[in-house]
């Protein structure tokens, strides 16, 4: 059976005999022998096989390896006389697997840029970094269930076909493919697109099971080619019955608090390579995120620090309009230096569902706003009060019957309840260090984008 290079290398059983897997990454020959650096995804590290020309195939096929062919190795462990490195393997067998013609392949030992390796996204994984930023995302996406299972938490699969436009800015795409005989015009009886949130699901189980929480995949046909913006993506979503905006807020620093400090401790040998040819000073920023309290304002009060500025903004800044990039930004890298919680935003700029707070002007809703991105994190207490939500529903011009069952939840057993929703992309972004979202999602759709 064969085994993994990164287990290889933690345990380093010098002497053992051992089979593994992997691709070429470089070769070198020197007299009778050949030198091959074999990484097979595991770790960024690669393991050294020494190939003599004792094997029945060196002429034939070791010689004529070049980076990307796919081999599996059979060979003794052995304590490395070369720097930078502790073990290597002496080969008794090297089988080649699948070749890689050297004239077409195109990737090989050099730095390639990001731009480029979007053009071949089934390509890309094989390289350093986009290889590390795939098994930061697996660690990461396995933290989040780990963190919401440990407190409790059920974990509901939302639809990804659904009849509600959770925000209402309808930014939804259409499902419209395929006919049923008898059904009328759309294929489930009525128009469905694919959802921008498991939101609204999510409260059904909420006021059932307690605290819920949702993973998966979110679309928003939004015309925005931005380098944090993507038409799908994935979105975290938990959502706690009997819980106001302040456990809201308890909730969400607790969780990123959590998953930083987890990836820092377990994808130490990946965050130190973002860390050095990425963003300088990543690790750092982590821990200061890990480390310190949040800074908290209202959202009045972050447009009076803008508009104190001095500071000549693109977008304008003005009581009633919503934050952009670039005043989060401000707020979280001039004037705070650290994670920042916006509350309290107009209810005008903010979906139906948020809880109207005593004022009536404004919402009982929370963002995250973190150094190098803004929003991460977006969330609010539920209107829980029947009343004040159907009024809100009818001013915001939402069907009202398509929407009975959920206002159905507020005339059976309403409790006060709060949730918010996590951009995994956007957190991804902020631990890697990587300035453009698509490459941080395996296969990204942007307008006018969809490889593979």
């Amino acid at each position: 059976m064969k085994t993994r290079i990164k287990t290889l290398l933690a345990d380093k059983p010098l002497g053992a005999q051992v089979a593994f897997a992997g691709w070429v990454r470089t070769k070198r020959d020197a007299g009778a022998f050949s030198f091959l650096e074999i990484g097979d995804g595991s770790s960024l590290a690669n393991l050294q096989v020494i190939a003599d020309a004792a094997l029945g195939n060196y002429d034939s096929d070791i010689k004529a390896l070049s980076t990307g062919c796919a081999v599996m190795v059979e060979g003794e462990v052995k304590a490395s006389p070369a720097k930078g490195q502790e073990i290597e393997v002496l080969a008794s067998r090297v089988e080649v697997v699948g070749w890689a013609d050297p004239a077409r392949y195109p990737l090989q030992k050099k730095r390639h840029s990001l731009e480029f390796l979007r053009e071949i996204s089934h390509l890309r994984p094989r390289t350093n970094v986009i290889g590390a930023v795939g098994r930061v995302r697996s660690y990461l996406g396995f933290a989040v269930h780990r963190f919401f299972q440990e407190r409790g938490f059920v974990q509901v699969h939302t639809p990804i076909i659904t009849t509600s436009d959770c925000e209402g800015a309808g930014e939804m795409f259409q499902v419209t493919t395929g006919l049923t005989p008898g059904k009328g015009e759309h294929f489930f009886g009525r128009p469905a697109g694919l959802t921008v949130s498991g939101q609204l699901q999510a409260e059904v189980y909420a006021m059932a099971l307690g605290d819920v929480y949702t993973f998966g995949p979110t679309f928003r046909a939004e015309n925005s080619n931005t380098s944090r913006h993507l038409a799908e993506f994935w979105m975290i979503e938990p959502e706690m019955a009997f819980c106001d905006l302040q456990g809201n807020m308890a909730v969400a620093v607790e969780m990123l608090k959590f998953l930083l400090d987890d990836l820092l401790a377990g994808c130490a040998e990946d965050m130190k390579l973002f860390d050095s040819f990425v963003e300088k000073g990543l690790l750092d920023k982590l821990r200061g995120v890990v480390e310190h309290e949040f800074a908290q304002i209202s959202y009045s009060e972050a447009v009076e620090r803008l508009l104190a500025s001095g500071k000549s903004f693109t977008f304008p800044v003005a009581w009633g309009l919503d934050l952009q990039s670039e005043h989060e930004r401000y707020l979280t890298e001039e004037v705070f230096a650290r994670p920042l919680i916006v509350t309290d935003y107009p209810a005008s700029i903010k979906p139906f569902y948020m809880r109207v707070n005593d004022d009536g002007k404004t919402v009982a809703a929370m963002d995250i706003l973190v150094p190098g991105i803004g929003e991460i994190v977006g969330g609010s207490q539920r209107e829980e009060r029947h009343d004040v939500l159907l009024a809100r529903m009818r001013e915001a011009g939402i069907a009202i019957d398509d929407y009975q069952w959920y206002l159905d939840l507020r005339l059976y057993g309403s409790a006060p309840h709060s949730g918010f929703g996590l951009g995994f992309e956007r957190l991804l972004q902020f631990v890697t260090g990587m300035t453009n979202i698509r490459e941080v999602i395996p296969f990204p759709r942007t307008p006018g984008f969809a490889p593979c």
